[in-house]
Protein backbone atom coordinates (compact mmCIF):
# COMPACT_ATOMS: atom_id res chain seq x y z
CA UNK A 1 0.00 0.00 0.00
CA UNK A 2 1.39 3.34 -0.79
CA UNK A 3 1.63 6.22 1.55
CA UNK A 4 2.25 9.08 -0.35
CA UNK A 5 -0.82 11.55 -1.03
CA UNK A 6 -0.80 14.40 -3.45
CA UNK A 7 -4.04 16.79 -4.54
CA UNK A 8 -3.78 17.65 -7.68
CA UNK A 9 -6.37 20.02 -10.44
CA UNK A 10 -8.55 17.20 -12.47
CA UNK A 11 -8.59 18.30 -16.10
CA UNK A 12 -10.57 17.06 -19.21
CA UNK A 13 -7.44 16.09 -20.88
CA UNK A 14 -6.28 13.27 -18.28
CA UNK A 15 -9.03 10.69 -19.36
CA UNK A 16 -7.35 7.80 -17.45
CA UNK A 17 -7.81 9.76 -14.02
CA UNK A 18 -11.52 10.87 -15.15
CA UNK A 19 -12.16 7.52 -15.88
CA UNK A 20 -10.98 6.47 -12.29
CA UNK A 21 -13.05 9.42 -10.74
CA UNK A 22 -16.02 8.38 -12.79
CA UNK A 23 -15.23 4.80 -11.32
CA UNK A 24 -15.07 6.08 -7.43
CA UNK A 25 -18.51 8.03 -7.96
CA UNK A 26 -20.39 4.81 -9.18
CA UNK A 27 -19.17 2.91 -6.95
CA UNK A 28 -19.68 5.10 -3.78
CA UNK A 29 -22.48 6.82 -4.85
CA UNK A 30 -24.36 4.13 -6.68
CA UNK A 31 -27.99 5.63 -5.87
CA UNK A 32 -27.41 8.56 -7.58
CA UNK A 33 -25.12 7.74 -9.91
CA UNK A 34 -26.11 4.33 -11.04
CA UNK A 35 -23.83 3.65 -14.54
CA UNK A 36 -20.68 4.74 -14.99
CA UNK A 37 -22.28 6.83 -18.12
CA UNK A 38 -23.80 9.18 -15.34
CA UNK A 39 -20.97 9.23 -13.27
CA UNK A 40 -18.74 10.13 -15.81
CA UNK A 41 -21.18 12.84 -16.89
CA UNK A 42 -20.74 14.46 -13.45
CA UNK A 43 -16.96 14.27 -13.93
CA UNK A 44 -17.43 16.19 -16.33
CA UNK A 45 -19.63 18.49 -15.78
CA UNK A 46 -17.13 18.90 -12.88
CA UNK A 47 -14.55 19.73 -15.13
CA UNK A 48 -16.21 23.39 -16.26
CA UNK A 49 -13.90 26.35 -15.86
CA UNK A 50 -15.12 28.15 -13.07
CA UNK A 51 -15.60 25.11 -10.59
CA UNK A 52 -12.87 23.17 -8.86
CA UNK A 53 -12.23 19.42 -9.21
CA UNK A 54 -9.35 18.06 -7.48
CA UNK A 55 -8.67 14.42 -6.80
CA UNK A 56 -6.42 12.72 -4.40
CA UNK A 57 -3.29 10.77 -6.00
CA UNK A 58 -1.13 7.77 -4.72
CA UNK A 59 2.46 7.91 -5.91
CA UNK A 60 1.31 5.77 -8.55
CA UNK A 61 -1.05 8.29 -9.84
CA UNK A 62 -3.90 6.41 -8.95
CA UNK A 63 -6.64 8.58 -8.29
CA UNK A 64 -7.99 7.80 -4.15
CA UNK A 65 -11.02 10.36 -3.72
CA UNK A 66 -11.90 13.44 -5.65
CA UNK A 67 -13.83 16.87 -4.53
CA UNK A 68 -15.55 19.10 -6.75
CA UNK A 69 -17.05 22.53 -5.32
CA UNK A 70 -19.03 25.06 -7.11
CA UNK A 71 -19.72 28.58 -7.23
CA UNK A 72 -23.24 29.47 -5.62
CA UNK A 73 -23.61 32.69 -4.69
CA UNK A 74 -21.39 35.75 -4.31
CA UNK A 75 -19.88 34.27 -1.30
CA UNK A 76 -20.88 30.94 -0.96
CA UNK A 77 -19.52 27.78 -2.86
CA UNK A 78 -21.19 24.29 -2.75
CA UNK A 79 -19.17 21.49 -2.04
CA UNK A 80 -20.43 18.80 -4.17
CA UNK A 81 -19.10 15.85 -4.79
CA UNK A 82 -17.22 14.43 -2.14
CA UNK A 83 -16.11 10.61 -3.07
CA UNK A 84 -13.11 8.61 -1.53
CA UNK A 85 -12.77 4.76 -3.04
CA UNK A 86 -13.83 1.99 -0.66
CA UNK A 87 -10.92 0.59 0.12
CA UNK A 88 -9.16 3.26 1.37
CA UNK A 89 -11.95 5.44 3.66
CA UNK A 90 -11.00 6.31 6.75
CA UNK A 91 -7.64 7.30 6.01
CA UNK A 92 -7.96 11.28 5.64
CA UNK A 93 -8.46 11.48 2.24
CA UNK A 94 -11.35 12.85 2.49
CA UNK A 95 -10.37 15.34 5.36
CA UNK A 96 -7.51 16.57 3.02
CA UNK A 97 -10.07 16.23 0.19
CA UNK A 98 -11.90 19.06 1.85
CA UNK A 99 -9.25 21.22 3.46
CA UNK A 100 -7.79 21.66 -0.09
CA UNK A 101 -11.17 22.54 -1.02
CA UNK A 102 -11.64 25.00 1.80
CA UNK A 103 -8.22 27.03 1.07
CA UNK A 104 -9.19 27.24 -2.39
CA UNK A 105 -12.84 28.54 -2.49
CA UNK A 106 -11.47 30.78 0.46
CA UNK A 107 -8.43 32.37 -2.50
CA UNK A 108 -11.77 33.20 -4.78
CA UNK A 109 -13.18 34.99 -1.89
CA UNK A 110 -15.53 32.65 -0.34
CA UNK A 111 -16.39 33.51 3.12
CA UNK A 112 -18.83 30.15 3.42
CA UNK A 113 -18.57 26.17 1.54
CA UNK A 114 -21.78 24.74 1.76
CA UNK A 115 -23.32 21.02 1.11
CA UNK A 116 -26.19 18.62 1.21
CA UNK A 117 -26.04 14.90 2.94
CA UNK A 118 -28.73 13.07 1.88
CA UNK A 119 -30.72 10.22 4.83
CA UNK A 120 -31.79 8.13 2.05
CA UNK A 121 -31.02 4.96 4.79
CA UNK A 122 -32.09 5.64 8.29
CA UNK A 123 -28.65 6.33 9.53
CA UNK A 124 -29.97 10.05 11.15
CA UNK A 125 -32.85 11.15 14.01
CA UNK A 126 -34.48 13.32 10.86
CA UNK A 127 -35.25 10.38 8.60
CA UNK A 128 -38.38 8.10 8.80
CA UNK A 129 -40.46 11.25 10.23
CA UNK A 130 -42.88 13.95 9.55
CA UNK A 131 -40.20 16.89 10.05
CA UNK A 132 -43.13 19.81 9.85
CA UNK A 133 -43.97 21.59 11.37
CA UNK A 134 -40.90 22.38 13.06
CA UNK A 135 -38.22 21.68 11.12
CA UNK A 136 -35.72 23.58 12.38
CA UNK A 137 -35.98 21.89 15.67
CA UNK A 138 -35.35 18.68 14.19
CA UNK A 139 -32.14 20.40 12.76
CA UNK A 140 -31.01 21.18 15.89
CA UNK A 141 -31.48 17.77 17.67
CA UNK A 142 -30.12 16.01 14.62
CA UNK A 143 -27.66 13.04 15.69
CA UNK A 144 -26.57 10.32 13.69
CA UNK A 145 -28.75 7.07 14.82
CA UNK A 146 -26.11 4.57 17.35
CA UNK A 147 -24.24 1.76 15.43
CA UNK A 148 -24.99 3.63 12.23
CA UNK A 149 -22.25 5.42 9.96
CA UNK A 150 -23.31 9.61 8.18
CA UNK A 151 -21.54 11.65 6.63
CA UNK A 152 -23.19 14.63 8.90
CA UNK A 153 -20.01 13.27 11.75
CA UNK A 154 -17.32 13.61 9.21
CA UNK A 155 -18.37 17.01 7.98
CA UNK A 156 -18.97 18.16 11.85
CA UNK A 157 -15.78 17.27 12.68
CA UNK A 158 -14.30 19.54 9.43
CA UNK A 159 -16.27 22.35 11.27
CA UNK A 160 -19.95 22.31 9.28
CA UNK A 161 -22.69 22.87 11.12
CA UNK A 162 -26.78 21.71 9.96
CA UNK A 163 -27.83 25.23 8.61
CA UNK A 164 -31.39 23.23 8.00
CA UNK A 165 -33.21 20.44 6.12
CA UNK A 166 -35.12 19.83 3.36
CA UNK A 167 -37.85 16.93 4.15
CA UNK A 168 -38.91 14.87 1.80
CA UNK A 169 -36.44 15.73 -0.40
CA UNK A 170 -35.58 12.34 -1.89
CA UNK A 171 -39.00 11.13 -1.13
CA UNK A 172 -41.19 10.00 2.36
CA UNK A 173 -39.08 10.35 5.54
CA UNK A 174 -36.16 10.83 3.28
CA UNK A 175 -34.45 14.50 3.72
CA UNK A 176 -31.65 16.36 2.47
CA UNK A 177 -29.36 17.71 5.16
CA UNK A 178 -27.85 21.18 4.65
CA UNK A 179 -24.72 21.72 6.52
CA UNK A 180 -22.26 24.80 6.16
CA UNK A 181 -18.79 26.40 7.49
CA UNK A 182 -17.15 29.92 8.25
CA UNK A 183 -14.12 29.85 5.94
CA UNK A 184 -13.17 33.75 6.95
CA UNK A 185 -14.19 35.68 9.68
CA UNK A 186 -16.28 38.30 9.02
CA UNK A 187 -17.57 41.65 10.57
CA UNK A 188 -21.04 42.58 10.70
CA UNK A 189 -21.74 45.98 10.58
CA UNK A 190 -23.76 47.63 13.04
Amino acid sequence: MTTELTIIDLTPEDEERVRQAAEILTDQLNVGYPTFDEALAEVREMLAPERICRAAIDDDGTVLGWIGGIPDYSHAWELHPLVVRGDRQYQGIGTALVRDLDERVRQRGALTLWLGTDDETDETTVSNIDLYPDVLAHAARLQVRPGRRHPVDFYRRLGFVVVGLLPDANGPGRPDIFMAKRLTPVAYPR
